[in-house]
């Protein structure tokens, strides 16, 4: 069982359908077929909300795209010091928004709280040219360390963005997982709470290689269209993009591969608790953070278990993560045979 990361796994069977019946024939390149036509209207009825729908194959570009539309290159992007894209991107963030700042600040659970953001930029003493100007707020739903903000949460953070006249963007990598663990509407979280602009994951969650960028102002697609088309992001072939899309959210397929994600990463966590693990961490999503004795782990391993350590949460410190094709029933399997060993 891999539980090393999310990204392992394959495509999920109603997604390759999608590519497959695109192989079908010509279409318009660029966005000019009929299946990327119908994204707008169909995400804005997802989230009950007139929204512009941008689509891409990476992660790091629905990010960085969507930043690049909500701070200028003189300006400063607060966020959790943990956050995706401030460890994981590289200078990506910088490269995208021709030099925008990342200004990180701590929080517990990789979550900004209301309360330190807002002494944070009370706290910010403007020197003209010589500072940078905090322009942006990122948040990430659900967190690198596996929490997830409640709607009361972002929408602090939201009435903090507005009290300061900051954007608030969104990194959704794992946003299924979070919506899902709050069986709350995708609204709730995100526009009503004052977010502008959300990267929509599915690579992790089912999909081949796509995210959405869902801009919650529409007026915006111009610029977030001309930074795709710049950093190499449009593809000629789009309709592969749109019609994954189309389908991850017909019929809640995304919140379905969230659930038995989730589902499993209770599971393993009984399972972990079992052999001895101490959660790290109140996990609501599919991320587990525990600690494992050594023993313990190299069962896991010899079991046939694929996990990471995570030495900057402790020596016996591991990361596990479930993913849309995770089996609840082999990790209970596992966990009767493990115990009777």
């Amino acid at each position: 069982m891999n539980f090393a990361s999310d990204n392992v796994t394959p495509v999920c069977p109603e997604i390759q359908a999608a590519i497959d019946a695109q192989c079908q024939g010509n279409a318009p390149a660029y966005g000019g077929d009929d299946v990327s036509g119908t994204l707008d209207r169909a995400f804005s009825e997802l989230f009950d909300h007139a929204v512009a729908v941008v689509p891409v194959s990476t992660g790091t570009a629905a990010n960085c795209i969507s930043l690049s539309t909500l701070v200028s290159p003189y300006g400063g992007i607060v966020c959790h010091h943990e956050a995706h894209i401030n460890e994981d991107e590289s200078t990506a963030v910088a490269h995208f928004t021709g030099g925008a700042k990342l200004l990180p600040i701590d929080g517990p659970s990789a979550k900004i709280e209301a309360a330190t953001l807002s002494r944070y930029l009370e706290s910010r003493v403007d020197r003209g040219v010589h500072s940078v100007t905090p322009e942006c707020v990122a948040v990430t739903q659900s967190t690198e360390l596996g929490g997830v903000y409640s709607a009361d949460e972002i929408g602090a953070i939201g009435a903090v963005c507005k009290q300061f006249d900051k954007k608030l963007f969104m990194d959704g990598a794992r946003f299924a997982n979070a919506v899902a663990a709050l069986g709350c509407h995708p609204a709730d979280i995100t526009w009503k709470t004052g977010v502008n602009a959300l990267s929509f994951g599915g690579t992790k969650n089912g999909a081949l290689a796509v995210e959405a960028i869902i801009l919650f102002d529409p007026a915006l697609r111009d610029k977030a269209e001309l930074a795709r088309k710049r950093s190499g992001h449009l593809l000629s072939k789009h309709r592969y993009l749109a019609a994954q899309l189309a389908t991850y959210i017909d019929n809640d397929l995304w919140l379905k591969n969230a659930r038995t994600a989730n589902a499993a990463a209770s599971a393993l966590s009984d399972l972990l608790i079992g052999q001895g693990g101490e959660m790290l961490l109140d996990s609501q999503a599919n991320e587990l953070f525990v600690s494992l004795p050594d023993k313990a782990a190299q069962n896991l391993r010899d079991a046939g278990l694929l996990f990471y350590s995570w030495p900057s949460l402790g020596k016996n410190a591991y990361r596990f993560v479930t993913a849309w094709n995770s089996d609840t029933n082999a990790i209970n399997d596992l966990k009767i045979k493990l115990q009777g060993s």
